[in-house]
């Protein structure tokens, strides 16, 4: 009869320990700031991990941006600007303006800079001084204030990467 009490007792105690609401303790790492997040999730919850910031998530990090780019860009008193910009891996760009029907060229080489979000680069040539929202496979120039070009010719000002 002892054993049987002993057993009942032990089956009571772990019933009793199963019914309490348990809780899960996952942890992220905050990439920006490396430091660690903890987040609880109720067990009975169809959430089963935390959904960390993925690192990398940047067209600096993640495309594969190196290579040449083309595009003939609007001109006000020519058909257009038939423009080659390079952009390497080390941070420097060659970048060839010809206008169209005009025996003008222009060359400029330098270096470019990411803005803080690593979406945006900044061109730092002698006379260049271009801005570019850098997407998959293509550039896109922007206006001095960082914003994309509006308007019935925007499209003129999307680069395709060769």
């Amino acid at each position: 009869m002892n054993s049987k009490m002993f057993i009942l007792g032990i089956a009571s105690a772990v019933f009793l320990v199963s019914c309490n609401q348990k809780e899960k303790t996952t942890e992220s790492t905050d990439a920006a700031t490396d430091s660690a997040a903890v987040q609880t999730i109720p067990s009975d919850s169809s959430i089963t991990k935390a959904t960390p910031t993925a690192p990398g998530d940047t067209s600096e990090n993640a495309l594969d941006w190196p290579g040449t780019y083309e595009a003939i860009v609007p001109c006000a008193d020519c058909p257009g600007i038939n423009t080659s910009l390079t952009l390497n891996n080390d941070k420097t760009f060659n970048i060839t303006e010809e206008y169209i029907q005009r025996d003008s060229k222009k060359q400029d080489k330098g270096t470019f800079e990411w803005d803080a979000t690593g979406s945006m680069i900044t061109l730092k040539g002698k006379t260049a001084h271009y801005k570019y929202k850098v997407g998959e496979n293509k550039l896109i120039q922007l206006d001095m204030d960082g914003k994309e070009i509006a308007g019935p010719h925007k499209d003129l000002y999307i680069f395709k990467k060769k």
